[in-house]
């Protein structure tokens, strides 16, 4: 990840997972139905897919009626967990981690260090904050929409 973001791939990743949980009582979900119903691009979907099944996010099933499966339960899995599934961990930048013994090398590099650590913390704390299941309930309005008043997340 190369800065304070959500890349592609993680918002790709975390509506393939949305879909599919929205959907849960239909059973297996083709790759083609996921990418009808979230306007994503099939082939770069079914890259995403093989990375969430690699990370033991969702599971497939071959044949007829096949197609993919969330694998745990969405109270399990935050967008913490899916984001870092697909780009890896969710961090401010690639700048290394700070000095313990507050030696550096140039000025400014220690605290700087420290602060981009801090601030990658914290995305991934609020991103921990949301499962699957919250955007479930949110999407069915069974929860307030982020950043409304009431809604217990930041």
């Amino acid at each position: 990840m190369s800065g304070v973001k959500v890349s592609t791939r993680g918002d790709y990743a975390s509506r393939a997972l949305l879909s599919l949980a929205l959907h849960r009582s239909e059973g297996p979900t083709s790759v083609r139905d996921i990418a009808e119903r979230t306007g994503l691009p099939q082939p770069y979907l079914e890259q995403i897919l093989l990375a969430l099944k690699g990370a033991g996010l969702v599971r497939s099933k071959r044949g007829v009626g096949g197609g993919y499966v969330l694998a745990q339960e969405p109270e399990e899995m935050s967008l913490a967990r899916i984001v870092s599934a697909v780009d890896g961990p969710i961090q401010a930048g690639d700048f290394g981690q700070p000095h313990t013994d507050g030696s550096c090398d140039h000025e400014g590099q220690c605290v700087l260090l420290a602060i981009w650590h801090d601030v990658g913390a914290q995305m991934k704390s609020l991103l921990d904050d949301y499962s699957l299941a919250d955007l479930v309930a949110i999407t069915e309005g069974g929860q307030p929409w982020p950043g409304s008043e009431g809604s217990g997340h930041p």
